[in-house]
């Protein structure tokens, strides 16, 4: 990894390894965690010395703030392991911005970056088995910090933790999906917390998606919560249209995530000659797109899947599916950007990293 290591950092080994009883053949996403984890905690006004400890459960006090005003962010990433068992990242420096830009919001004091570099860069070495060959797959890292002080008054926290935990994944297919154009919930309001990846934002969401799977979708297009006239984000994932051969996502504000993976899709299809249009989207003009039958594709794009096609959609009580492609801007613009985080393509744009 470009960075100079200059943190010491206090590690304790597993003393045996977990991995040879996972099956890595059938993984269920998220499920199943490495051998160690990256620990620091904050106090005395502080970010103490790191640790990397074996994978563990935590003791915490029953009053700890986390529990009670919600001070959680958190991000997602991930490290493959090319042909030659080199390791790679894909945009980190995104991602530690982004975290801190999250725990900047929710009055949470913002990690070293060499703490965070070094950290995840020995992590990774110590881990590097659970990291296998192949594409698709992948060690999925989830970054996140929690309030830890305990005490059920309503202020910020005075203490910490930034953990780093690990996980190996498969290539992600979750089947067909169809989503509900939001017309009553709201994910994030202006002036609020949406664009950071706190915990509450998610949390939020789980109800209205409950609801919408009862009427035979698996996401939810989150609308402005003004007026829900304008599309903002797909699930968990930022949403793009393709309208005619234009492809269009709405802008980011302080509702919608700043997506890694929503920045290198719109830089990936204007590299392959894809015209990009970044601007508010209304629910009316899908609506007539659809219509008129120039709406080809909708997909979502995020850390897990990077993109995820949209087979159909409803609104109001009306639903229609979206026409199959076979070359589609989707599966394009994906094999593209995977081509680069397995290092099997040049790397124009300086977006993967190598863990030394």
């Amino acid at each position: 990894m470009s960075k100079e290591t200059i943190t010491k950092i206090e590690i304790e080994k597993a003393a045996t390894s977990k991995i040879n009883d996972v099956d890595f053949n059938n993984l269920s996403f998220g499920s199943i965690f490495s051998d160690h984890m990256f620990v620091c905690d904050y106090k005395n006004g502080s970010w103490q010395t790191p640790k990397i400890i074996p994978y563990q459960k935590l003791m915490l006090d029953p009053s700890a703030r986390v529990f009670h005003y919600g001070q959680a962010v958190f991000e997602g990433m991930k490290a493959y392991k090319d042909d030659e068992d080199g390791i790679w990242l894909f945009r980190p420096d995104e991602n530690f911005l982004r975290i801190n830009k999250s725990s900047k919001r929710l009055a949470i004091p913002e990690f070293p970056e060499e703490y965070f570099f070094d950290g995840l860069n020995t992590l990774l070495k110590l881990d590097n088995k659970w990291i296998k060959k192949g594409f698709g797959n992948s060690l999925y890292i989830r970054p996140f910090v929690i309030a830890t002080e305990a005490g059920v008054s309503a202020s910020p926290s005075s203490e910490y933790k930034f953990m780093i935990i690990c996980s190996p994944a498969q290539s992600y297919y979750g089947g067909e999906v169809r989503v509900k154009i939001a017309d009553h919930y709201s994910r994030a309001a202006s002036g609020g917390f949406g664009f950071a990846k706190a915990a509450g934002n998610y949390a939020g969401q789980f109800y209205p998606t409950n609801i919408a799977k009862e009427e035979g979708f698996q996401q939810v297009i989150w609308t402005d919560a003004n007026t829900h006239e304008y599309l903002e984000e797909a699930g968990t994932m930022n949403v793009f249209f393709r309208i005619g051969d234009k492809l269009v996502t709405c802008p980011i504000s302080d509702r919608i995530l700043d997506g890694v993976t929503r920045k290198s899709v719109i830089t990936m299809a204007k590299d392959l000659n894809i015209e990009v249009e970044v601007r508010p989207i209304k629910v009316a003009e899908v609506l007539e797109a659809n219509k008129n039958g120039t709406l080809k594709e909708i997909f979502g794009s995020g850390t897990a899947a990077v993109i995820n096609p949209i087979a159909g959609f409803g609104y109001k009580g009306d639903k229609w599916e979206l026409p199959k492609i076979e070359n589609s801007y989707a599966k394009k613009i994906k094999e593209a950007i995977m081509d680069i985080q397995y290092n099997k393509a040049e790397d124009k744009f300086g977006w993967r990293i190598k863990v030394d």
